[in-house]
């Protein structure tokens, strides 16, 4: 039986020399290793071994199953390491060759004046606040002093969802609901940017869809001094050093007296020209003192609280800015139209 190990060995190691492909070393290994291989038939005549002969025959039967398990591992470990280094000069990058570009993003226009007029009155020390979008009838018309069935709600055509639920038409809800968590207490001096809606037909100055930012200050002694300086300042530094506005008489439910405001047309330095229709002013937002009832809804006393109130269409400064002739450009998706104002 040693005699039929060694001569064994011998076929397997000859065998295995001769293996270049990894499916037939593993038909060599199942051959002579496996459950059924030539190995294990030799060693089941083991039984008929004395037992002085059995630890010897043993011996030599590992050392030759060690032999070829040996070879067959240091195969497999070539047959490996040619495998990856193929797949490495398959795979392998160019490094000389110059680099794929990534197109470059820019920030949509109604993003970047918002966050303009964002950085304008947080320098001068007012905090952002937001509220929701589906809000309550109390909220949007009520406790801004517009009752049902008040008149100035027709200037307004909501969009609602259920008898007291509508989408908001403004952003003054949260300049209530600021005023209310505050519970009374002073300064407040706020700006209320975000989405609004109302059932306009769409055309080249209307949406049903736009943006506002409203601003709300709130203190003992506020007066409309305070007001038109401050937005003297917005206007210098939205529209350049040289900008003026003047105020106009008019009428809000929510503030009295109150005013529409102009710019001085940045564009002809109030010379007149096409943007101001020839008149040098633009318009640009609505404001005034916040009216004695809301004051009270909001949870102040007007005898002791004054404060100013202004509001104004991000798309209209957008417009005015950029010289955009269509507030439809600005939600159709064009990436030409929005490329435009990449790195301005």
């Amino acid at each position: 039986m040693k005699e039929k190990l060694e001569a064994l060995k011998v076929e397997a190691l000859a065998k295995l020399k001769e293996v270049t492909d990894p499916q037939i070393l593993n038909d060599v290994r199942v051959k002579y290793l496996g459950k059924k291989g030539e190995l294990t038939e030799v060693l089941r005549g083991m039984g008929g071994l004395s037992a002085e002969e059995r630890p010897v025959i043993g011996q030599v039967a590992n050392l030759v199953r060690g032999a070829i398990e040996e070879i067959i591992e240091a195969k497999q470990e070539a047959f490996q390491q040619q495998e990856t280094q193929n797949r490495l000069n398959a795979e392998k990058v160019d490094v000389t060759l110059p680099g794929r570009s990534l197109p470059e993003g820019g920030i949509h226009p109604l993003s970047r004046v918002v966050q303009e007029i964002e950085d304008i009155f947080i320098g001068m020390g007012y905090q952002v606040a937001e509220g929701p979008e589906v809000e309550t009838d109390y909220y949007n018309f009520e406790a801004l002093n517009l009752p049902k069935n008040h008149p100035a709600r027709d200037m307004q055509d909501s969009f609602y969802v259920t008898e007291d639920i509508l989408m908001r038409t403004q952003t003054s809800p949260v300049q209530v609901r600021t005023m209310q968590a505050m519970k009374g207490e002073a300064p407040v001096k706020i700006i209320c940017p975000g989405k609004v809606f109302r059932r306009d037909d769409d055309d080249a100055t209307h949406s049903f869809q736009f943006h506002q930012i409203e601003g709300l200050v709130i203190d003992r002694h506020i007066r409309m001094s305070d007001l038109k300086g401050t937005l003297q300042q917005f206007a210098k530094e939205m529209f350049g050093p040289h900008a003026g506005i003047r105020l106009r008489p008019s009428f809000f439910p929510f503030t009295e007296p109150s005013v529409e405001v102009d710019v001085s047309c940045f564009k002809c330095g109030g010379d007149g020209c096409r943007l101001c229709k020839q008149s040098g002013w633009l318009e640009i937002l609505g404001a005034g003192m916040v009216h004695p009832n809301v004051l009270e809804m909001g949870g102040y006393d007007p005898a002791e609280y004054s404060g100013f109130a202004f509001g104004m269409g991000v798309e209209r400064i957008a417009m005015l800015k950029y010289g955009i002739d269509d507030i439809r450009h600005f939600y159709t998706n064009d990436m030409a139209f929005v490329k435009q104002f990449k790195g301005i």
